[in-house]
């Protein structure tokens, strides 16, 4: 077995190219105040930036117009764009689009591909993953929402939860009730709707981060389907298959989602640091304070802890697939998501009121990191995921495996020639 923590030339390139990208490019569009469309217009040529440089979609394989690169090179570009919220949009790898690309590459017909898989990559079409139902938790086994099949159409009844981007989306992947006779992991299917269907309504919802719904990326919307009709060929994969299918997306997307959650606490941990070393009180810099110099260790150990975690999981993942390597994706969710908050919280700490204050990116850094304890399954339930997976491979013992005099005793007796010679010899 080898270790090898080193990265190609070529690929380290690409990612030093894209580090000051983001920086000279992206950044400064944090301060603009722009809205969506806005947002969309000076995206453009940026993207056309990100596409000369063999960089964009790189989620995908090459022959979805995307890279190829597996899941550890994902993480190491993906480490760099979480530092800005606007940086996946310019590298055509944003939530939703991103995991809806490859639902749509693994069980789209060729007609779907054609339709709605390629503009979606080229970033002509925006989509919404419409999962989610208020009051059912993490458990999906529970939704309600429903399409029956009329003829040649299907008809869709139904209200979804939180789903992101569901008013900006050209369409939505909705999981819905199909077969509810079924076992509680065939009932549902997937159903493509395009958002100029009839029937559908949207309620956006402000959030923490995001109060008033202006995000120039993001919206999240309480969504009513009422007799909404689309064609039988709008059914994404078999019918049936949603869960298996959903399980597909969200788990390779949880090691997009922490790589990016080391990049924001990368860009956090630098500014508790300069903070720190800008700063007199009390007789001398906040640097030597043993509580701040505790704050920079603990945060510089948690981020790497996360970050090799990571990393290792996207490795299985290459090497084993994403359903081997289960509770690894679980295990990352959660620990990343608290390195997340603790960081942050302490970069706010040191900054003061200045933290607190909209005149710095931490304040609403924290809020939008609240979500991640949440999203993609809530972490208690991921927690159990690993306890339980953990715990099977362990079978009960009536006397513990490494009580001593037990030990001692079956010791003595595997050594007992030897050491009756050993005492003759004496």
């Amino acid at each position: 077995m080898t270790w090898d923590f080193s990265t190609e030339p070529e690929f380290a390139a690409k990612l030093d190219w894209a580090r000051e990208f983001v920086r000279a490019e992206i950044y400064p569009l944090e301060v603009l105040g722009l809205d969506h469309a806005g947002f969309r217009r000076v995206a453009t040529p940026l993207q056309q930036a990100v596409k000369d440089n063999g960089l964009w979609a790189a989620h995908l394989g090459p022959e979805l117009g995307g890279q190829g690169y597996g899941q550890l090179k994902l993480g190491l570009l993906h480490e760099i764009l979480g530092t800005s919220e606007y940086a996946p949009y310019v590298f055509g790898c944003q939530a939703p689009d991103s995991g809806n690309a490859e639902l749509l590459a693994i069980a789209g017909t060729e007609e779907q591909k054609r339709r709605w898989m390629r503009p979606l990559l080229d970033g002509e079409l925006l989509s919404a993953f419409s999962m989610t139902e208020q009051g059912t938790g993490s458990d999906p086994r529970q939704f309600t929402t429903a399409g029956r099949l009329e003829g040649d159409e299907w008809v869709l009844d139904g209200a979804k939860w939180f789903v992101g981007n569901a008013s900006r989306a050209d369409f939505h992947i909705v999981m819905a009730v199909t077969e509810p006779d079924a076992d509680p992991y065939h009932r549902m299917s997937m159903l493509i709707v395009p958002t100029t269907a009839r029937g559908i309504t949207t309620r956006e919802i402000g959030l923490m981060n995001d109060p008033d719904h202006k995000n120039a990326i993001w919206s999240h919307c309480e969504v009513a389907y009422e007799g909404v009709r689309v064609p039988k060929e709008n059914l994404l994969g078999e019918r049936g298959e949603a869960f298996a299918l959903a399980q597909k997306r969200l788990g390779p997307g949880r090691i997009h989602h922490c790589m990016r959650w080391v990049g924001v606490c990368r860009r956090a941990f630098d500014m508790l640091c300069e903070r720190a070393v800008s700063i007199d009180v009390h007789g001398g810099p906040l640097a030597d304070k043993q509580t701040v110099q505790n704050w920079v260790a603990d945060s510089a150990a948690q981020i790497e802890s996360a970050r090799l975690l990571t990393l290792q999981t996207a490795w299985r993942i290459d090497q084993v697939g994403a359903q081997a390597a289960r509770t690894e994706i679980a295990m990352i969710k959660y620990h990343g998501a608290t390195v997340l908050h603790d960081v942050i919280d302490r970069a706010i700490q040191v900054h003061g009121s200045l933290g607190f204050s909209t005149d710095m990116p931490l304040e609403q850094m924290y809020r939008w990191a609240r979500a991640a304890r949440i999203y993609d399954g809530p972490d208690e339930v991921h927690r159990v995921t690993v306890a339980r997976r953990l715990l099977k491979q362990y079978q009960p013992a009536k006397v513990p495996t490494e009580h001593i005099p037990t030990r001692r005793a079956a010791a003595l007796e595997k050594f007992r020639d030897r050491l009756e010679e050993f005492t003759a010899a004496q």
